[in-house]
């Protein structure tokens, strides 16, 4: 198992990109994901700063629509961890019980569609192409 860097014995380095999420997210809880990467200091920055700016700059796809896609790739990919911190995620933006249900049924449906299309190696139709 990965060794969990707790803020008490991060680096400076560490501990500044710890600070920048908690400031972000305006909590003071650090989870996991970011505590295991912090292993290697450059993933860690890198790849909070891709999370931070996908997930959080403004734009046309609300906080809440971002993280139940967030949810619907994490269960495509079979990721755990994802689904579990992104549902509690959503569920702090709005989402309930029945559009959590609602998604997973659309990403099921995506995968079985994609899963035949790619089977059946249809070409794609002239009017869909941009």
């Amino acid at each position: 198992m990965t060794k969990l860097i707790e803020y008490e014995e991060a680096s400076d380095e560490i501990r500044a990109v710890y600070d920048d999420i908690r400031v972000t997210r305006q909590n003071d809880y650090i989870n996991n994901f970011w505590k295991a990467i912090a292993n290697h200091p450059p993933t860690l920055q890198r790849t909070w700063q891709a999370v931070k700016e996908v997930m959080t700059s403004p734009g046309e796809i609300d906080p809440l629509m971002r993280e139940l896609i967030y949810i619907a790739v994490s269960a495509t990919n079979g990721c755990e961890y994802c689904i579990a911190s992104h549902t509690a995620g959503a569920r702090a933006k709005g989402m309930n019980d029945t559009m959590f249900g609602e998604l997973m049924a659309i990403a099921a449906t995506a995968n079985m569609t994609n899963r035949l299309a790619n089977g059946y190696q249809i070409p794609v139709d002239e009017r869909f192409k941009t």
